[in-house]
């Protein structure tokens, strides 16, 4: 993929538009976890280098299209003021771009940094409108798209707004293309993917793909109950999604056929009841009881796992074992997450629980690209060619 990059331009004295980001996760007015501002800071400083004003903009959480307090970005210009140790003005506008805002960007002078409200405060954002896209399009020169996590909606702030003015991908957008697009397309092999979470619904289209990729898949967390139970395996009152048994059938069928291996759990953790201190035990996956649940994997399981990656040297990881935020059901994903910090490999974790594990677990640095997008990366690995990045020009 050759997309115009944030190098490709010459912002010297210029306006600089860039769709960050910024959804970051909020209690009662406070960002618990900043990774996502933290993750804009090297394009916001690359720009700065370039002796160009800055506009940033982002949304946050789904406002639906109506201004609301409690999802304003406030927080997160105060929080970037800190990191980046310059004041970022928050333009505060429930229209988000109004004369009043354009007349506060034209005063920009280079090397300064402003922060326009949540672009979902306007309803035209999630419908592409145009108006609301060239309303944006006409506070800079550049556009730059550095928010991977949004890449895979067409929204004005990032795919309306593109087709007005010179567009390139952030350093943060780049990176994530070219990490994942080359384990997509031309990986190191042995190539493993490991899948788990609650939905298979949500990974049809990527375990499909997969078939066409790699060399063996994992699956693990409740979406392996739906294919434990397409076995003809009894899950008690485990989490298990009976519309798709079949769909799970024809996903096992179709990676025999390729002599794909699909590793499902042999041993599971369960409980009767999904709370943190309900009496749990190990159990075969033959022997679970009707009124039992499973929510972690077991010990056979993860030295299954462990085997299967021992010389594996592309590895993408995308969903939890178990339910990990309770601690005693959190040993499968750590385990999974220190597997892979160990690996002399490729190791990428496509955003979401996934991240928040190996983040949690203090494993971060020990990975080799860990997605700011969840559903973006899930969609790279579905094949799919994501909105947000096709809108930007080839060089």
């Amino acid at each position: 993929m050759n997309k115009m990059t944030l190098k490709d331009f010459d912002y010297n004295g210029k306006k600089v538009l860039v769709r960050c980001d910024f959804n970051v996760p909020m209690k009662d007015g406070v960002i618990t976890d900043d990774q996502r501002i933290v993750a804009s800071i090297p394009t916001i400083k690359y720009l700065l280098d370039q002796n160009c004003a800055i506009i940033l903009m982002s949304h946050l959480g789904r406002p639906k299209g109506v201004s609301n307090p409690k999802f304003s970005l406030e927080a997160v210009s105060k929080r970037l003021s800190e990191l980046l140790n310059q004041e970022v003005e928050f333009l505060d506008d429930d229209q988000v771009v109004s004369d009043d805002v354009k007349a506060k960007v034209k005063e920009l002078k280079p090397g300064q940094i402003a922060l326009l409200q949540n672009t979902r405060f306007r309803a035209e954002e999630t419908k592409c409108g145009e108006e609301f896209s060239k309303d944006l399009a006409s506070l800079a020169d550049f556009y730059v798209n550095d928010a991977f996590g949004t890449s895979h909606r067409a929204h004005a702030s990032n795919v309306g707004v593109s087709g007005y003015l010179p567009s390139a991908l952030g350093l943060l957008v780049q990176k994530e293309v070219d990490i994942m697009g080359k384990a997509i397309k031309d990986p190191e092999r042995p190539f493993v993917a490991i899948l788990g979470g609650a939905k298979v619904s949500d990974k049809i289209g990527v375990i499909e793909n997969l078939l066409n990729l790699v060399d063996k898949i994992i699956i693990v967390g409740a979406m392996a109950n739906t294919f434990l139970k397409a076995q003809g395996k009894n899950l008690g009152k485990s989490l298990v999604e009976d519309d798709k048994l079949d769909i799970a059938k024809d996903l096992l069928d179709k990676a025999k056929a390729k002599n794909i291996e699909i590793l499902l759990p042999k041993d599971l953790v369960v409980a009767k009841e999904m709370e943190n201190d309900a009496e749990s035990k190990t159990v075969s996956v033959d022997e679970i009881e009707s009124d039992y649940m499973a929510l972690d994997i077991g010990n056979k399981t993860l030295d299954a796992i462990e085997n299967a990656l021992k010389d594996a040297k592309t590895v993408v990881w995308n969903g939890p074992a178990g339910v990990f935020e309770m601690d005693n059901f959190n040993k499968g994903t750590f385990g999974i997450a220190k597997f892979l910090a160990n690996l002399d490999a490729i190791t990428i974790i496509g955003g979401g629980d996934s991240a928040a594990a190996v983040e949690k677990a203090g494993l971060k640095d020990k990975i080799t690209h860990v997605s700011t997008g969840g559903g973006a990366s899930l969609e790279l690995l579905e094949g799919k060619e994501l909105p947000g990045i096709k809108a930007i020009k080839d060089k």
